[in-house]
């Protein structure tokens, strides 16, 4: 049934067993829409299993998150619309594909990414002016917050009702988890988003990385300046963006260091990549029969992602004739119109089980966007491929796994038909692909406790122990000059040059009485002898 909250409100509320809810804690969720739910919903459906009472705070126009069974949803209205959203990702997908400039296209990433944190600003503001809303969450006695910190707002509300929280994330562009959870974050061997570069760099790169590094502090000023405005309103706080998210007692981060570049991490900061790898589904009917008909060439899975299913005709032809030329068969998965040269090897669908495909001994290669949940699933099922980066961190997602020779990476807007059938059948034919890909799967699948058993772990820990205090290095407590001991080299520098100011007036004294000494000597035995 449905209950309205104010305006624009609405809950589904979803009948359960008593006694499934007794024993368990109560979990505020304000998930991100996109993508970015597909594995956190893994960890709301797994809790709820576990007997947890979850309510999901969601807007009224999302394009993944639906109503469910594991869930209250309680939904409040915003400023666009379905249609809007489906547009622009429609718009965005034809974008991608045009060659522009690179001043051009870096302008247009950066106004791309302001748009985003100007739709999860409107966003946010609806939610915090929703007070029926605001109300019922503060009259719920939540016992803990899980959120995706791109949508700040889900912190403000953490904040509001006093709440310990727990962060889902991939990571924020600019870095801003590293610098609200005090992490050491060198720029001489971690690239930074969108540099494409390996943790082996070469000095240019490295200076590069560097001026990238320092240009984070002004671009997450100019994303989030907005929002630090709505948490002084709201919260009526003098606080800034990097110390709001500094309160979270544990980071979920979709990280694997098969995958990713090794480096820090802090005590509160736990790594669950490869989350939505979970165990494969026997195919249906339809896809079992596709795949059987493969033969002994098996079959190839081409996906650009939950956010572009078409693109622009000229674009499919190339990859249409590039597949007329592999002897494998194509699974495609795309809405847009059907290019005139598709051949027969190649089938579109418009939706793909890719996780469950991906697992299938017939498959032998994946093209992929580059995103992150795609990689994880090609890693899990040891697939080599074949890398398409759209946008975002996608680059450096591709360039990964290049590096550690599991794919081959495509400049999507420069590659010909001939490059792509050419990159297929190397990841194909050269042995070495599929080996290193095995590789990296055997390392990423030999841990102690999945990552989805983990990330529910330290969830229930947080409602347990109403937060993780004990996880929050004293960094937090010190300004920019006690972090970097600028006060301490300051001292004993001072106290160096008074030591050696004091030692060098002690030489030129003991010198002068001596020279002075022995001159006046010289003089008296000299007066003595006239």
């Amino acid at each position: 049934k449905t209950n309205t909250l104010g305006s624009g409100t609405a809950s589904l509320c979803i009948c359960c067993p008593i006694e499934l809810l007794s024993d368990g804690e109560k979990l505020l969720v304000i998930p991100l829409d996109g993508s970015h739910w597909f594995s956190m919903h893994s960890v709301v459906h797994q809790l709820r299993q576990r007997g947890h009472e979850i309510v999901a705070v969601v807007p009224e126009v999302s394009v993944q998150i639906q109503p469910s069974e594991h869930y209250t949803m309680e939904t409040y209205s915003v400023p666009y619309t379905k249609e809007y959203l489906e547009a622009e990702f429609k718009r965005l997908g034809h974008q991608i594909f045009t060659p522009q400039p690179f001043l051009e296209k870096f302008t247009k990433t950066f106004a791309r990414i302001g748009n985003i944190m100007t739709l999860l600003f409107s966003s946010c503001k609806q939610l915090l002016s929703n007070k029926e809303l605001i109300t019922y969450l503060k009259e719920s006695a939540f016992d803990a917050v899980l959120m995706d910190p791109m949508f700040l707002c889900g912190q403000i509300v953490a904040e509001y009702l006093s709440l310990p929280s727990v962060y889902f994330s991939r990571g924020i562009p600019c870095g801003l988890e590293f610098q609200a959870t005090q992490c050491p974050n060198s720029a001489s061997y971690i690239p930074k988003f969108f540099t494409s570069y390996t943790d082996h760099m070469t000095f240019p790169q490295r200076m590069w990385n560097v001026l990238v590094s320092s240009s984070e502090f002004l671009s997450c000023s100019l994303l989030y300046s907005s929002h630090e405005e709505l948490i002084r309103e709201f919260l009526q706080q003098d606080v800034t963006v990097p110390e709001l998210l500094s309160h979270a007692s544990i980071w979920l981060l979709r990280y694997d260091f098969v995958f990713e570049y090794p480096r820090p991490v802090m005590p509160n900061m736990v790594l669950i990549g490869g989350i939505n790898c979970g165990q494969e589904k026997p195919l249906s009917q339809e896809f079992e029969s596709i795949v059987n008909a493969s033969g002994e060439h098996g079959f190839v899975v081409f996906s650009l992602g939950s956010m572009v299913s078409e693109i622009p005709m000229k674009k499919a032809k190339q990859i249409a004739e590039a597949f007329g030329t592999i002897p494998q068969t194509v699974l495609w998965r795309y809405t847009g119109e059907t290019p005139p040269n598709l051949a027969n090897n190649t089938k579109l669908i418009k939706w793909l089980p890719q996780n469950d495909l991906l697992a299938h001994p017939k498959a032998r290669a994946f093209i992929t966007h580059g995103g992150s949940h795609g990689i994880y699933e090609g890693i899990c099922n040891g697939v080599p491929m074949v890398l398409m980066p759209l946008f975002g961190d996608q680059m450096d997602n591709a360039k990964r796994i290049e590096s550690r020779g599991a794919g081959v990476t495509l400049n999507v807007l420069e590659m010909t038909s001939k490059d792509l059938s050419d990159a297929l059948n190397a990841v194909i034919n050269d042995k070495s692909y599929k080996e290193n890909i095995m590789r990296l799967s055997a390392l990423h699948l030999d841990r102690p406790i999945h990552p989805l058993d983990l990330a529910v772990y330290w969830v229930e820990f947080v409602m347990r122990h109403k937060g993780a205090q004990h996880l929050r290095p004293a960094a937090h407590d010190l300004n920019w000059i006690q972090y970097h001991s600028l006060d301490v080299i300051a001292f004993l520098m001072a106290v160096v040059l008074v030591a050696t100011f004091i030692s060098l007036k002690c030489c030129l004294f003991c010198c002068r009485k001596c020279f002075c000494k022995k001159g006046r000597v010289s003089k008296s035995s000299k007066s003595k002898a006239e």
